[in-house]
C-alpha cells in the first residue's frame, strides 16, 4: 500500500514538473491573460505591469506610470510582443506554474525570466509622456 502510495505522488509530481516545463500555447495564452493585469519581478524585484487587452493588444509599464502600447502575437513556442515605441519584436516563453506565469526572454542571452506577482481586473494607470516646466 506504500509503494503505491509512493507511486502516485511520485507520479503527480513528475506531471507538475511536465506541466510547468511545457510552453504555454498562444490559446491558453490569451485565454489566461484577456482582460488582465499582470504585474512581473525578476529575482524578487519589481520589474513591470502589463495590460492584456482584446485583439491581442497590450499597454506595457516599467512601473514608472509611463505605457507603451503594442501588441502580441505567436511565434514557434514564443510569444512576440511589438511596441509603438521600438518596433523590435520582444519573443518571450511563458509558463504556467502554480504560483502564476513565468516568462524567460528569448531576445536575451541569459534569457532573463520574470515572474507573475499580481494578477488583477483593474486596468493599467498611465499617466501620459513626460511633462517638464
Amino acid at each position: 500500500m506504500r509503494n503505491i502510495a509512493k507511486t502516485a505522488i511520485a507520479a503527480l509530481l513528475m506531471t507538475s514538473i511536465a506541466v510547468a516545463d511545457t510552453p504555454m500555447s498562444a490559446s491558453a495564452f490569451e485565454d489566461y491573460t484577456t482582460g488582465k493585469t499582470l504585474t512581473y519581478a525578476e529575482n524578487g524585484v519589481p520589474y513591470g505591469v502589463e495590460e492584456y487587452l482584446t485583439g491581442r493588444r497590450v499597454r506595457w509599464s516599467y512601473l514608472d506610470g509611463e505605457c507603451q502600447d503594442g501588441m502580441w502575437y505567436p511565434f514557434e513556442d514564443m510569444i512576440c510582443f511589438v511596441y509603438e515605441q521600438t518596433g523590435e519584436p520582444q519573443c518571450w516563453t511563458f509558463f504556467q506554474d502554480p504560483g502564476g506565469l513565468r516568462a524567460v526572454f528569448r531576445n536575451d542571452p541569459d534569457n532573463t525570466t520574470l515572474y507573475q506577482t499580481l494578477r488583477s481586473d483593474e486596468p493599467l494607470v498611465c499617466r501620459g509622456p513626460k511633462v517638464g516646466v
